[in-house]
């Protein structure tokens, strides 16, 4: 876009100014020689060249997703090299982004009228119909699918859980939102559970409940860290219990969390940080996730457990899962932001002192081939400087 922009304005000048390089000493000296005046505009155009810029630009971006690409991230183009550096808030999902997303069951609390084994063989049948991490909790703690137990009409309800139809009866397994949707009753205040709540109702009733925990990251409060020193604000927005969303954000020393949330509440925080013009960086990794990450300047994928959508969706994918590699990115960002701008610098002042000296008749051609090639290859080179740093 800037070389674009550049040429339009630049090269009509460069070249009006080299024709009057060549013509106006014949209205101005008495001994006129064409020869001279054209072997000097011919100069000032060699000088004038811009291929510093043309090259330089476009490696310093190459070196930049290089670099990039050594740490584990992979950057779409190089236009969120420019958007990532320039980013004032990180909003980010909790569950496989800043805790491990892997789950374990923690208790089982059923009604005495139900059938424990029974309830849990159900829910992990509908729960084989889900990747998240939850279902693969579940499915460690219960076992093998029982192959006697059929699914019919299988729906997952965005933000709330699954719902299916088991001989015949209805069965939920989600939040308890899930569970107000359609009108089941329950006896117990699920803020008041500080782990993570796998609702269930069977046959129109509350069955009881499963609680699940999750474990926060090793490099999680090394990524808070790192992003509060950058002077970059941070939010963590959840689907999960808000109990356990604040429990969390409290350790990591995190002011703005917000937990309960549906795909359509996380949009909306987004928005309302964009409405007051600052830009916005959204990490996540459930599917639920791809509109918000759509929504924000840059959007960030966990390439491991991120699901496909999402991944598909964002401009940065952070291979390895590490929230460790987002300020590495916003890092990098301005590293090469910075080094494409001392090409432009080198590029525009080395042209700008030869040049006058060629319309003054002061540079030869290898002053000229100097502030073309040789400044090119200056430019290179610190282009390749970025791919030797440590992030």
């Amino acid at each position: 876009m800037f070389i674009r922009k550049f040429a339009k304005i630049y090269t009509p000048v460069v070249v009006a100014l080299a024709v009057a390089i060549c013509v106006t000493p014949y209205f101005f000296v008495d001994t006129y020689v064409f020869i001279e005046s054209l072997y000097r505009a011919l100069v000032f155009l060699v000088i004038s060249c811009p291929c510093a810029l043309v090259i330089s630009i476009p490696l310093g971006y190459f070196g930049g997703i290089g670099a990039a690409s050594k740490n584990g991230i992979l950057f779409k183009g190089s236009n969120f090299l420019d958007s990532i550096s320039t980013i004032q808030n990180v909003v980010m999902d909790k569950t496989g982004t800043m805790t491990e997303g892997v789950f374990k069951v923690q208790a089982v609390d059923l009604k005495p009228e139900f059938s424990r084994d029974e309830i849990l063989q159900m829910v992990n049948a509908l729960e084989g119909q889900s990747s998240h991490p939850v279902a693969t909790a579940i499915h460690q703690f219960v076992g093998d699918l029982d192959s006697r137990i059929v699914l019919n009409n299988v729906e997952e309800i965005s933000g709330h859980g699954l719902k299916a139809e088991v001989n015949g009866k209805e069965l939920l397994v989600g939040n308890f939102r899930l569970l107000s949707k359609f009108g089941i009753a329950f006896d117990i205040d699920p803020a008041s559970i500080v782990y993570t709540v796998i609702a269930i109702a069977y046959d129109k009733k509350f069955a009881g409940y499963i609680t699940i925990a999750d474990s926060i990251k090793e490099d999680a409060q090394e990524t808070v860290n790192l992003l509060k020193a950058m002077d970059v604000k941070i939010t963590m927005l959840s689907g999960d219990k808000n109990s356990v969303v604040q429990a969390v954000a409290i350790q990591l020393g995190i002011t703005q969390a917000f937990g309960d949330l549906l795909p359509e509440d996380k949009v909306n925080q987004v928005k309302m940080l964009k409405a007051r013009s600052e830009t916005v960086a959204f990490v996540g990794d459930g599917v639920n996730d791809a509109p918000v990450v759509a929504l924000s300047d840059v959007g960030i994928a966990m390439g491991g457990l991120g699901s496909d959508a999402t991944i598909e969706t964002a401009d940065v994918v952070i291979q390895d899962d590490k929230p460790s590699k987002i300020p590495v990115a916003i890092a990098i960002g301005k590293q090469t932001k910075r080094i494409v701008w001392q090409n432009i610098t080198l590029a525009f002042g080395v042209k700008l002192v030869v040049l006058i000296l060629g319309a003054g008749g002061l540079a030869t051609m290898w002053e000229a081939v100097f502030a073309d090639v040789g400044v090119a290859l200056l430019a290179i080179v610190n282009a390749v400087r970025i791919q030797r740093m440590k992030f």
